[in-house]
């Protein structure tokens, strides 16, 4: 790992160029891409044509990070077998990954959620786009706005809808209302350039904004119904998901490199104090966790809950290890978030923080997993320690 850009002029920029990361299609592009697998079935809609399985929202659903299996400090050809872009020799493409939505950043991977969820329904199709908001998931005829050069995502729901017999859409919103990657890379910045801790202005802002997230949070829900009632779907036709987010670092006391030197930085790739990393994991992630199931409650959708679904496998943690040439890229034994690359010496830093190739299986567990519950019910996803994705179970939400 290499360091921060260590010039306080430029935070700013930094900031901007970090936002969450999720994935959504032009109309054009989700009717050409997306939809491919209905080809010939010009028509279809509730109970006729093909089913679906729909993800909506930001990066944690998109498929950011899904190039990395792991993360190894060797930084030429594969990286030690963790980057999936690799090609040969010193080249890397990473369409191979994200397909055509690595030129635009919406960065939606191969092993996305919703298309590692299994046979949930005949096709999976990827709406969400990394970095997008609630506004970039609301109809433009109800203020939604288009996100990386793609139309608003209830706007390209409308259109899967109507070719295809829509089963379950899946939904993560809201981390960007509330400046998630922001409050990360302000954390970090304390950790590297002020040696302060972050926690506390950050629970101030996070406390100002959450209310008008869920709020929003609330209306994206109600935007995707008005989208499939109008393709005249009964609400009883097809399920909603709405789920929270993970942590991807470790409380303090779990984290296998100490605070008193670099090497959370320099080798690890988690620049925290011990005490934001105990307030992100045992309050921010909760707190998320615990407003967006009340959402979910009071709009009658099922929650997925996902604040312990890394526990374990998180960035820096005590029980996971770097990839290196004698320990090889596993899912057993190695992390499932992307480290910190801030000077890009691997890959985009919008890729930080997020489940990794293997987090992203696991994910697809938990949907699956939870498509199996009642539609209304309320459920959170843990791995087995020791095993893969195959050992995601559900319990009951907090």
């Amino acid at each position: 790992m290499t360091g921060f850009r260590n010039a306080s002029k430029d935070r700013p920029a930094a900031r901007r160029g970090r936002r969450l990361a999720g994935a959504a299609l032009a109309l054009p592009l989700a009717l050409t891409g997306l939809l491919t697998a209905g080809a010939g079935t010009a028509v279809a809609g509730p109970g006729q044509g093909p089913t679906a399985v729909v993800a909506m929202g930001d990066s944690y659903i998109s498929g950011e990070a899904g190039r990395w299996k792991g993360n190894s400090l060797t930084n030429s050809g594969n990286r030690n077998g963790t980057d999936r872009a690799w090609t040969t020799g010193s080249s890397y493409d990473p369409a191979k990954v994200y397909g055509t939505t690595a030129a635009n950043g919406c960065h939606r991977s191969d092993s996305a959620e919703v298309r590692s969820a299994g046979p949930i329904a005949d096709v999976a199709v990827n709406l969400a786009c990394s970095g997008a908001v609630t506004d970039n998931v609301f109809r433009s005829a109800a203020g939604g706005v288009a996100l990386k050069g793609e139309a608003p995502q209830a706007d390209q729901l409308a259109a899967v809808a109507a070719s295809h017999d829509v089963r379950v859409i899946t939904l993560s919103i809201g981390g960007n209302d509330l400046g998630f990657a922001d409050i990360i890379e302000n954390c970090a910045y304390d950790f590297v350039l002020w040696g302060s801790y972050c926690y506390d202005d950050q629970q101030y802002a996070v406390d100002q904004k959450i209310d008008g997230a869920m709020a929003k949070v609330g209306k994206s829900v109600d935007e995707i119904r008005a989208v499939m009632r109008a393709a005249g779907y009964a609400d009883s036709a097809y399920r909603i998901v709405l789920q929270s987010y993970p942590s991807p670092i470790p409380r303090g006391a779990e984290n296998r490199y100490t605070q008193s030197d670099w090497s959370r930085y320099n080798t690890g790739g988690c620049p925290f104090w011990n005490r934001d990393s105990d307030w992100a994991r045992d309050s921010l992630v909760p707190q998320m966790a615990n407003r967006l199931k009340a959402v979910a409650t009071a709009k009658g959708v099922q929650f997925l809950d996902l604040r312990d679904m890394l526990q374990g496998r998180e960035v820096c943690a005590k029980s996971s290890k770097l990839v290196s040439s004698t320990v090889p890229a596993s899912a057993t034994t190695g992390e499932w978030a992307r480290w910190i690359d801030n000077n890009e010496t691997q890959g985009p830093v919008q890729e930080s923080m997020h489940p990794n190739y293997y987090g992203q299986l696991a994910l697809g567990r938990c949907l699956a997993l939870a498509v199996a519950q009642p539609a209304g019910s309320a459920s959170s996803c843990r791995n087995t320690a020791g095993q893969d994705h195959t050992g995601m179970y559900l319990t009951a939400a907090p």
